[in-house]
C-alpha cells in the first residue's frame, strides 16, 4: 500500500464510491486524449462582436455565425500544453448532448498563428451577484438540482469537472435555462491515480486539495457544488474566504471544527508541517444556525441546511454522491407550493422530474431516464391544444412504465394511456393530480 502525503501508511485508500470503473470498462479511445484526432473547423465562418470574459486560460468572446446569425461564444485559448487542449476538446465531446453541459459547436484554429479556439452554443446569462441575492426558495432548489443533473451526467461519464463556481454555472433566469462551463480543469477519473491537486478556484477547493491528498474523485465537485449552496443559502459569497491556500483551511476547520480534521487527517494518513498545524489552531464544530439572519432565513431552511451538511464533509467518503444528492429530501414536493409556481419530484435514481401549471393541465417534465431498458428521451415540452378534452394520463414512451416505481409518490399505472404526439410530457388534469399525489 503506497504511504500518504505524510509518508504514513493510510488506514483506507480513497477510491470513488460510484462510478469508480466507468473508464476501465471503456476503450482507451474514449479516455486516451493524448491520442485524439481533432476535425478543425473554419474560423472564418464566425465573426467576433465583443469580449465578454476572460481566464487564466483563455479569452471568451461574445459571436455569430456568418451563414446564420445565430450567436454563439468564442473561447480563445491561450498558449498551453497541446495535452490540455486535447483534454478538454476529448472531454467536451464525450459529454456532448448531456443534460445541462454547455454544447460545444465547433473547434478552430488560426492558420497562421495556429491559436486554438472553441466555439460553443451562447447562454444569455446572468452575473450570480446580481442574480442570486433574487432567488427565492424555490429557485435556489431549482438551479442546485439542474446543476446536479450536469453533474451526474459528467460522473456518470468517468469524469471529475474539478472547477465547480459560480463563475461556471451560466443563468438564464428568463428561460430558467443552465449551463455547466469551462471543462478546461476537467479530467477523467482512474480508481487509485494520482491528479493535480492545483485545480478549483480557492474558495471552492475541497479539503483533500488543501492537504495534498492526490488521489481524488469525483466528490471534489460535491464538495464545490457545496460551497456555491452555501453562498446562496446564508447570502455570504464565498462562503469561505481565505486569503491563500493555507487559510482557506483555516476558514474551513473554524466552521468544521478541528476535530473532525484531524480524524480525517488520520483516516487517510495525512502529516502536514507542524507551522500549518499551528496556523489552523483548535476549533470547536460551529453550529450551521449561527449564519442564520433575517436576510437568509427564508433560503436556510432545516432541509436545506441538512442537504449542505452532507456536502461539505471533510472527508470525500463521506459526501454526498450526485445520486443521493438529488433524492435528498431538499429535492421533494414541500405542499406549499401545490397549484403555485412549480415543483420537484424527488426519485431514488436518477429520474428528474419537474411539474408545471400548463393552462388547465400540469406538465411532468422528464430528463433521460437512465436505468430504464431501453433508455428514454423525453423532451421538455408540450401543446396543451393538443391535449384538450382529455382526461386520461398521457405518455409518448410506455418503457417509463419500468421505472414507475422511484417515483416517490406512486402512479395508478391503469391510468397511463400511450400517445403519439411528439411531446414525451406526461400530462394530467389538476384534480386528478391532486387525487393521485396526495397533496
Amino acid at each position: 500500500m503506497n504511504s500518504g502525503p505524510g509518508g504514513k501508511v493510510p488506514v483506507v485508500k480513497n477510491i470513488s464510491r460510484c462510478h469508480a470503473n466507468v473508464n476501465t470498462l471503456r476503450p482507451s479511445e474514449y479516455w486516451n486524449y493524448e491520442e485524439l484526432a481533432i476535425a478543425w473547423g473554419n474560423q472564418e465562418e464566425y465573426e467576433v462582436t465583443k469580449k465578454v470574459g476572460r481566464g487564466k486560460y483563455s479569452e471568451v468572446f461574445e459571436a455569430f455565425q456568418n451563414n446564420t446569425g445565430e450567436k454563439c461564444i468564442v473561447k480563445v485559448l491561450k498558449p498551453v500544453k497541446k495535452k490540455k487542449i486535447r483534454r478538454e476538446i476529448s472531454i467536451l465531446q464525450n459529454l456532448c448532448g448531456g443534460i445541462n453541459i454547455i454544447k460545444l459547436y465547433d473547434i478552430v484554429r488560426d492558420p497562421a498563428t495556429k491559436i486554438h479556439s472553441l466555439v460553443f452554443e451562447h447562454v444569455n446569462s446572468q452575473d450570480f451577484k446580481t442574480l442570486y441575492p433574487t432567488l427565492t426558495d424555490f429557485d435556489v432548489r431549482f438551479y442546485i438540482f439542474e446543476l446536479l443533473k450536469a453533474l451526474d451526467f459528467a460522473h456518470a461519464n468517468g469524469i471529475m469537472h474539478r472547477d465547480v463556481k459560480p463563475h461556471n454555472v451560466m443563468i438564464d433566469p428568463v428561460k430558467r435555462q443552465l449551463r455547466l462551463i469551462d471543462w478546461g480543469l476537467a479530467e477523467y477519473y482512474h480508481p487509485g491515480m494520482e491528479y493535480n491537486v492545483r485545480v478549483a478556484s480557492r474558495y471552492f477547493k475541497g479539503p483533500e486539495l488543501l492537504v495534498d491528498l492526490k488521489d481524488y474523485d469525483y466528490s471534489l465537485d460535491m464538495w464545490s457544488l457545496g460551497c456555491m449552496f452555501a453562498g446562496m443559502i446564508f447570502r455570504k459569497e464565498p462562503f469561505f474566504h481565505g486569503q491563500d491556500n493555507q487559510d482557506q483551511l483555516v476558514k474551513i476547520a473554524k466552521v468544521l471544527g478541528t476535530e473532525e480534521l484531524n480524524a480525517y487527517l488520520d483516516k487517510y494518513a495525512i502529516v502536514l508541517e507542524t507551522s500549518f498545524m499551528n496556523s489552523i489552531g483548535k476549533h470547536p464544530r460551529k453550529a450551521w444556525a449561527k449564519f442564520l439572519n433575517n436576510d437568509n432565513r427564508h433560503l436556510a431552511l432545516p432541509d436545506a441546511i441538512d442537504f449542505l451538511d452532507r456536502l461539505l464533509q471533510y472527508d470525500q467518503a463521506a459526501r454526498l454522491t450526485t445520486t443521493e444528492a438529488m433524492a435528498h429530501p431538499y429535492f421533494r414536493v414541500p405542499k406549499k407550493w401545490n397549484g403555485r409556481q412549480g415543483f420537484l419530484l424527488n426519485s431514488t435514481r436518477s429520474v428528474n422530474f419537474l411539474l408545471q401549471k400548463c393552462g388547465g393541465y400540469v406538465k411532468l417534465l422528464c430528463s433521460q431516464l437512465r436505468n430504464a431498458c431501453p433508455p428514454v428521451f423525453l423532451v421538455e415540452s408540450v401543446s396543451p391544444r393538443a391535449l384538450k378534452g382529455n382526461s386520461d394520463w398521457h405518455l409518448q414512451h410506455d418503457h417509463i412504465m419500468r421505472s414507475s416505481q422511484d417515483l416517490s409518490h406512486p402512479i395508478d399505472m391503469q391510468l397511463l394511456k400511450p400517445i403519439t404526439a411528439n411531446s414525451g410530457v406526461l400530462c394530467f388534469p389538476l384534480a386528478q393530480r391532486k387525487r393521485e399525489f396526495a397533496l
